[in-house]
């Protein structure tokens, strides 16, 4: 497993990712995801590296994910929790990741509320002259890379799971629906399916999609159109991505209530018979039962690839923190 075409210590946002780089993690997920099958998961590529997960805010898949990930290549862990940090106390958050610094982390996986704080921790790790990457689990509204690449690599290994490769998406129709204006999920997948020559299809109410979202995404290879109904997002659709509708969120009166929204935007049995009779449903997680997918789609094997994206995500990051941290092969 060569890293001599990946060269990246950072990753950031997936703007400027090139189709070789989208490959690279493909191939190398595979690796992994083989890995995984066998008796013995735990491979040494990272033996004696030190990887710091600095979750500002709270997580559940994304944290236990690159934890898992990082003790499979069997690297040492640190896990960061703001509640029992000195931050508490005062001290910023540049200060807090040079105190990882100093105790020999070679990795930071940084998740924050506030856009730009991966990359701000990144340019503080170049300023001092270290060679530790930073990985963005996820900022603010800007970028989620990892749950984009895991989504990615999920949903090339069902076209093929021996071979999975951005060709396969190359006229794809791809619907993504669901709480886009308030997602970094959505922003990092538009340009991961993009580049791979896919035709993504937006749908969600006129108050959760950005209008400023063709203008940003217009020079990707693939093509971007956005609904205000669902319909024609889903006709003859190859896949389905729901978006979580952040509850959290509705104090800003985006929508009349979830039961409308349901009732205009959930994907149920019914609604899917527009798609491709190949389609299958995504979902980043966490679910609301009932508002963005009826429990009788969620559950459904056959049609469902929301538990393939959880074990996807543990291959991928692997993958990620192998390329970054340049591991010998496993």
């Amino acid at each position: 497993m060569a890293t001599t075409e990946w060269n990246r210590r950072h990753i950031l946002s997936l703007e400027d990712f090139t189709l070789a780089e989208y490959d690279i993690i493909l191939r190398t997920a595979a690796s992994f995801r083989e890995v995984l099958t066998r008796r013995t998961r735990k491979v040494p590529t990272l033996q004696g590296r030190l990887i710091t997960n600095m979750f500002f805010e709270p997580s559940t898949r994304t944290r236990s994910s690159f934890e898992l990930a990082a003790k499979r290549l069997s690297a040492d862990v640190l896990n960061f929790a703001p509640g029992t940090s000195s931050l508490t106390k005062g001290e910023t958050i540049l200060d807090t990741a040079k105190t990882y610094l100093a105790m020999g982390t070679d990795m930071m996986v940084v998740r924050h509320k506030q856009a730009g704080v991966p990359q701000a921790i990144a340019r503080e790790m170049e300023r001092l002259g270290t060679h530790v990457g930073v990985l963005n689990a996820g900022d603010g509204l800007h970028a989620h890379p990892s749950q984009a690449l895991l989504d990615l690599f999920t949903i090339c290994q069902y076209f093929d799971p021996d071979s999975p490769r951005t060709e396969l998406l190359k006229g794809k129709k791809i619907a993504i629906v669901g709480d886009i204006v308030h997602s970094r999920v959505a922003r990092s997948n538009l340009w991961s399916l993009m580049a791979s020559g896919a035709e993504v299809h937006l749908a969600a109410p006129p108050t959760l999609i950005p209008k400023q979202f063709l203008e940003a995404f217009r020079s990707n290879s693939g093509s971007l159109s956005i609904h205000w109904q669902i319909e024609p997002a889903l006709d003859n659709a190859d896949i389905v991505m729901t978006l979580r509708l952040q509850k959290e969120r509705m104090g800003e009166h985006l929508l009349p209530s979830l039961r409308e929204y349901h009732q205009g935007f959930g994907i149920t049995r019914d609604r899917l018979a527009l798609c491709q009779s190949h389609v299958r449903i995504m979902h980043p997680g966490p679910v609301n039962r009932g508002v963005e997918l009826s429990s009788e789609v969620m559950d459904d094997e056959r049609i469902s690839l929301v538990q393939a994206q959880v074990t996807s995500g543990l291959a991928v990051r692997m993958a990620l923190l192998y390329l970054m941290g340049g591991g010998k092969g496993p």
